[in-house]
């Protein structure tokens, strides 16, 4: 009887396990743990950089390659790129200094000396306030100016060169002055008032840029009175167009390099390389709106200091 009780209780065991065998398995069965939510973060996404639009490449056009374009040099202009407008600018001021009628005073911060003068600047002559003048390389750039505020203008205008360096600052309200010679600060006046305008104090004036125009005359350099064969010093005088120059540079006879000049002072330019220079020389001046000019054998070989050498050629 107990036999077949264990047989019966055996049997209903074995039953069992066929029919669930999952739940006898999941206390074996090592249970899995969840991940942990990883905890929000209230700092704001780092920006995505996003890429510039280029610029339509149709939309520049690069400028012409000129003729005897002169190599990169370490020079550097101190000016804005020339600006011609037919428009005129306001906001300068105007006064005269020297003889009533006369060339202001003889040379002046750019070096012309008595040429400031005679022909062809005929005393029509200023001192630029420091951007006109700028730092020299202004020196020969030409400007039209007139007035209308004071009953002795003319209205009309009057070309004048820039040849010295204003000694004063500008005066209150003012963007740029001109201290004219009192020949220039005259031709403004109506007939016969010259001196009533002169007599007028700090003028307010109009003013432009405009090409210099030098009829029958050609480019002439004057070597300085401390030229040597090992230092090479030349103000440059009466270019037409621009007047004024951002670059010259030298060619030494038997040579086919161009060597930059360094600008030395008002309208002189100046090459000091340690070494004994031979002659003659060729000149290349760059105008400040960047045309150029070559003047072959500017300088001849048994070169003096203090001589002026008047070139063939100028700006066309």
């Amino acid at each position: 009887m107990a036999k077949l009780f264990t047989l019966l209780l055996a049997a209903l065991v074995i039953l069992s396990l066929l029919v669930n065998p999952i739940a006898c398995t999941r206390n074996l069965t090592k249970p899995k743990h969840k991940a942990k939510a990883k905890p929000v973060s209230h700092r704001r996404p780092a920006p995505v950089a996003v890429a510039k639009p280029k610029p339509n490449p149709a939309s520049y056009k690069p400028a012409p390659a000129a003729a005897n374009k002169p190599p990169h040099r370490n020079h550097t202009s101190k000016h804005p790129p020339i600006v011609y407008t037919s428009g005129w600018l306001s906001g300068a001021g105007a006064t005269y200094y020297g003889a009533p009628n006369g060339d202001g005073s003889d040379g002046g911060a750019c070096g012309y000396q008595t040429a400031v003068g005679k022909q062809p600047f005929d005393s029509m002559i200023a001192a630029g306030s420091t951007p006109l003048y700028n730092g020299g390389e202004g020196c020969g750039a030409c400007y039209e100016v007139k007035c209308t505020t004071n009953a002795a203008c003319s209205g009309e205008p009057a070309t004048i060169v820039i040849t010295d360096q204003s000694p004063g600052g500008l005066f209150p309200g003012e963007y740029a002055h001109f201290d004219m010679s009192g020949t220039a600060m005259g031709a403004m006046a109506r007939p016969g008032m010259a001196d009533k305008l002169r007599a007028g104090g700090v003028l307010r004036i109009l003013y432009r840029r405009v090409p210099c125009k030098y009829p029958g005359v050609n480019v002439a350099f004057r070597v300085d009175q401390g030229a040597n064969p090992f230092y090479f010093d030349v103000l440059i005088e009466f270019e037409d167009d621009d007047g004024d120059l951002k670059a010259v540079d030298l060619m030494e006879a038997g040579s086919a390099t161009w060597t930059p000049m360094s600008h030395n002072w008002g309208a002189t330019w100046r090459l000091n390389n340690g070494r004994r220079l031979n002659g003659p020389f060729g000149l290349r001046l760059t105008s400040d709106s960047g045309r150029v000019l070559v003047v072959n054998h500017a300088i001849p070989a048994a070169w003096k200091p203090g001589k002026t050498y008047r070139s063939l050629v100028n700006y066309p």
